[in-house]
């Protein structure tokens, strides 16, 4: 049907609708419109189909538009992908614990006095046996003085006492006297020298003093605190396990600290003791290990992170641990299948920095999704950006067929 067709039929609407009753007009008038648009419609729809039939009689392809579906569904989603490789992974039991000093005192006087002088500076080493406080000692040096010369005058006694017990001149009673009054004198000396040895505090091991919190003058009573005393290297840490790993622990086994404080970096150690009386508040093994610290960067009561080694490293299944998709008890990841995800539940072991140990749902090389789980959906379709951290290349386009692309033979 032609366009000059088309304008035909409107015409003769318009002048069925002009002698039609006036009161009747807007009706017809409404009808005329309705089937110009259908007859607009079923000429458009005619024309296309011979249009079609045309090209195809000429051997053209059928139009892409038409026969070429789009595909059905959201695009691929771009992701990182890890594959399941084997590891060395160790049992281990993680706890966390506090670090204790090795040796650790705080010093006090045991008599009273004034300090005459401070023997450290704060935040200083000292040897073991090094003067720390000294105390005045006027009084009691003078009564060591005395005793002394007490002890003198009895020494001379005694010798001429047995002497003359000797030669018959005194009585055996005399000289039980004066050994007696010798010995008096010698223990009477002996405690001067022992009062005087009081007023200077040593330090009973090397270590590091902490901060004084008296002066030069000061009067301290005995068993006041003076300043603590610290030997850091190496360390102790005590922490707690549950008792179920009661067998597991023994001493001496191999175990790694972790410290807030120094991100990154790990401490080793072994375990020095375990105490035979659990813990009856929590029902756990107390267990004491000790860690060495030459480098100073540790410091008694950190924050202790333990790993505690119960065997040898063994061939694991590993996944990177940015991989695990937890949902309320249990573990998931999206496992990636000929360009497909699908969510599946796993049960992991042990962790280390960055990976963790997969004991059961995965096969070594499985591969599984390890950024851009939120976009992903269970059975959607994946492109993948990186595998194992290196980049993927994207896939070739299909090669155009040789029928689309040829030209029309030529119409004889």
């Amino acid at each position: 049907m032609t366009f000059a067709s088309v304008l035909y039929i409107d015409d003769l609407l318009r002048a069925m609708t002009l002698q039609m009753n006036k009161s009747k007009k807007w009706v017809v008038s409404g009808l005329g419109s309705i089937l110009l648009i259908g007859v607009i419609s079923l000429s458009y729809w005619l024309g296309k189909r011979q249009s079609t039939d045309a090209a195809t009689k000429l051997g053209a392809p059928p139009s892409t538009a038409a026969n070429n579906k789009a595909p059905i569904g959201p695009p691929p989603t771009t992701v990182d992908a890890a594959s399941v490789s084997l590891a060395p992974f160790a049992k281990t039991i993680s706890a966390v614990g506090s670090l204790r000093s090795d040796e650790t005192v705080i010093i006090r006087p045991e008599v009273s006095g004034r300090i005459a002088e401070i023997g450290f500076r704060e935040g200083q080493r000292v040897a073991k046996n090094s003067i720390i406080i000294k105390l005045d000692q006027a009084v009691q040096r003078a009564e060591m003085q005395q005793a002394e010369a007490n002890l003198s005058l009895s020494k001379s006694r005694i010798e001429r006492s047995r002497d003359l017990h000797a030669k018959g001149f005194i009585s055996s009673q005399a000289l039980d006297d004066a050994e007696s009054a010798y010995k008096v004198a010698k223990a009477t000396a002996d405690v001067a020298s022992a009062r005087l040895t009081k007023l200077e505090i040593k330090a009973p091991f090397s270590g590091i003093v902490g901060l004084r919190s008296v002066s030069v003058g000061d009067y301290v009573r005995e068993g006041q605190d003076i300043v603590n005393l610290e030997e850091i290297d190496p360390l102790k840490v005590d922490f707690r396990v549950p008792e179920i790993y009661l067998r597991q622990i023994s001493v001496g086994q191999t175990l790694q600290v972790n410290i807030d404080a120094n991100p990154g970096e790990t401490f080793t150690g072994r375990v020095l003791a375990i105490n035979p009386l659990l813990d009856t508040n929590g029902r756990a093994v107390v267990i004491r290990a000790v860690v060495n610290n030459n480098s100073a960067k540790l410091r008694p009561g950190m924050f202790a992170r333990v790993q505690l080694i119960t065997s040898d490293r063994q061939e694991s299944l590993t996944i990177p641990e940015q991989a695990l998709i937890p949902v309320g008890d249990d573990i998931f990841v999206f496992k990636i299948t000929d360009g497909r995800v699908a969510r599946t539940k796993i049960d992991i072991g042990q962790r280390e920095t960055g990976s963790v140990e997969v004991l059961k749902g995965l096969a070594k090389g499985d591969i599984v999704v390890t950024a851009g789980q939120p976009k992903v959906r269970d059975g959607g379709a994946i492109k993948l950006a990186t595998l194992d951290g290196k980049p993927v290349a994207p896939a070739a386009p299909a090669a155009s067929s040789p029928a689309a692309t040829s030209s029309p033979p030529a119409k004889k």
